[in-house]
């Protein structure tokens, strides 16, 4: 049997901000749920984080739970899609 791949990261848009931020790296399970609930997901093209990094945007209205860590710029660890 060949496991599910998902993201190693997700692009995230807080509420406040007008540019999206990369999660801190996913555990494999959450990774794998959200790369089953991405799958069918369009793709949108190559984007651009708030640190500089690329990744692949898709278009979806899939909404997850992060905590944040302190500071403006603080980590956000994806805990769960909803």
């Amino acid at each position: 049997m060949v496991g599910t791949v998902g993201p190693r990261r997700l692009a995230l848009l807080p509420d406040t901000e007008s540019r999206p931020r990369l999660s801190a790296p996913l555990d494999a399970a959450l990774s794998a749920r959200l790369g089953a609930l991405l799958a069918d997901a369009p793709a949108t093209g190559e984007h651009r984080a708030t640190s500089g990094e690329t990744y692949t945007g898709l278009d979806t209205g899939l909404v997850v739970e992060v905590l944040a860590g302190a500071g403006r710029h603080g980590t956000l660890n994806v805990v769960r899609a909803r």
